[in-house]
Parts: structure tokens; C-alpha cells; sequence
């Protein structure tokens, strides 16, 4: 593992999650770790952008929960399975990674029209295509059309989604249940074990829709320990 820097904790700030509360990040920056330097990491709770390597440090508060699949225990709900048939058309693709303009224009489509930010291409570039680690991206395609696409970093027991964006414009077809659902089967088809959805907060609307795919494990970030979801306790 090559690290630019030590570990570094940021300063405090509003928590972009919950209302009210305040975060900080442990990080450091690395590059070329192996898949499996990146299996330790994921295993105890870190995420990343490119280089940028962190986990949530805030004092007092354990909400952000990593949450990951087991890939050969997968259930598919009634809401789920209506999302794979309205979905049926879709071809998923899993590719190296590799830019191209049409990707970058759902990214900036997405980013927009569901959350009011403008994006530049450097900043995509630098979290998406500054590789640090092995990594794919998954491509939607609706009649030769791209209509999504997913960045995926792979350990060597498990995927882990960074990020997925979609066209706003097939928002009816529910792509991000169904990235969720393919990816964690292309992941069981590589003989992988697990597939990370990253931070699991219970009581933030956009991030609560993770628990709802089983079979899933949460981190106690007290003990470090993963445990199946009808065993893991909520911190109060």
C-alpha cells in the first residue's frame, strides 16, 4: 500500500446527512493498493474517491453504517422483481475503466436535475478515472442508448459501488434498484462474496433505501465486527 501522506482527520463540519449534526473524516490518500490491501479496507469501514481514502470519525455518533450484501444469499423482493421486469430491455455491460463523453454527460445531467450542482469535468475525472485501486464501471443500455452508468472498485472478495448515475429521463425504470441487483449478481458470478452499498443512515431518506436489499451485513463500529442484519444493534 502506497501511502502521499499519513492519516489525517479533517476539521469538524455539518454533517451533509442529518440535520443538526457534525462530522469528520479519518483519510489519507494512496495509490496502487492490491485487491487485496482493498478487502481490508472495505472490511473495516473505508470508502474513496480516487486517491482519497476516509471513514467517518464523528464525535458521539455512529449513524453511518457500512452495509454490504452476501452476494450468494440475494432475496428479491416484490418491488424488486417489478423492477427487473421493467428493466428487462436493459443490457449491462462491465468494462475496464475508460472516460467517455456520453458517461460524463448523465453524470452532469444527474448531478443537476437531482441535486441542484453543477460539475466539472476535472472533478469527475479526479474521482472517478484517477484509478488507485482495480476497478470496473457497469454501462445501462436501452436500445444501443447509454442510459446509466456505475464505478465499481474490486476487491478480492467482494465489489464495493462507488457511485451510479443515471439519465433523469428514465427515472421510471428504478436503475438504481436495478444497478444494486445486477451488480451484486455479476459480483456472485466472479465467485466474489460480498457487494458494498458504503454508508447505510437509517433516518437520511436517499441513503435509508440500502437496508431494504437481503440478505445484508452491518459494521459495528465498536468492535469492528460484521453482523448479519437481524443481529446487528443500533447504536442509541
Amino acid at each position: 500500500m502506497i501511502l502521499h501522506s499519513d492519516m489525517q482527520t479533517s476539521p469538524e463540519s455539518d454533517c451533509p446527512y442529518l440535520e443538526g449534526r457534525k462530522w469528520r473524516m479519518n483519510y489519507f490518500f494512496a495509490s496502487q493498493l492490491t485487491a487485496d490491501e482493498l478487502d481490508i479496507l472495505l472490511a473495516r469501514g473505508w470508502r474513496k474517491f480516487g486517491m482519497y481514502y476516509f471513514r467517518p470519525v464523528c464525535n458521539g455518533c455512529e449513524e453511518c453504517i457500512p452495509i454490504r450484501l452476501r452476494t450468494a444469499e440475494l432475496n428479491y423482493s416484490k418491488s424488486m422483481k417489478r423492477a427487473l421486469r421493467r428493466c428487462a430491455e436493459i443490457t449491462v455491460r462491465f468494462n475496464e475503466l475508460e472516460y467517455s463523453d456520453a458517461i460524463y454527460e448523465i453524470y452532469k445531467k444527474h448531478s443537476e436535475v437531482r441535486f441542484g450542482k453543477v460539475s466539472s469535468e476535472s472533478d469527475f475525472l479526479h474521482s472517478f478515472y484517477t484509478q488507485s485501486c482495480p476497478a470496473i464501471q457497469s454501462e445501462y443500455y436501452l436500445e444501443d442508448k447509454l442510459i446509466a452508468a456505475g464505478f465499481l472498485d474490486a476487491s478480492s472478495r467482494a465489489l464495493s459501488s462507488i457511485y451510479f448515475v443515471y439519465d433523469t429521463d428514465f427515472s421510471d425504470f428504478r436503475l438504481g434498484t436495478f444497478s444494486v441487483l445486477r451488480e451484486t449478481e455479476y459480483a456472485l458470478s466472479l465467485g466474489l462474496d460480498y457487494y458494498y452499498l458504503g454508508y447505510y443512515v437509517r433516518d437520511n431518506g436517499s441513503m435509508a433505501y440500502k437496508n431494504s436489499f437481503h440478505v445484508n451485513e452491518k459494521m459495528d463500529w465498536s468492535s469492528g465486527r460484521w453482523f448479519h442484519e437481524d443481529d446487528f444493534v443500533y447504536c442509541k
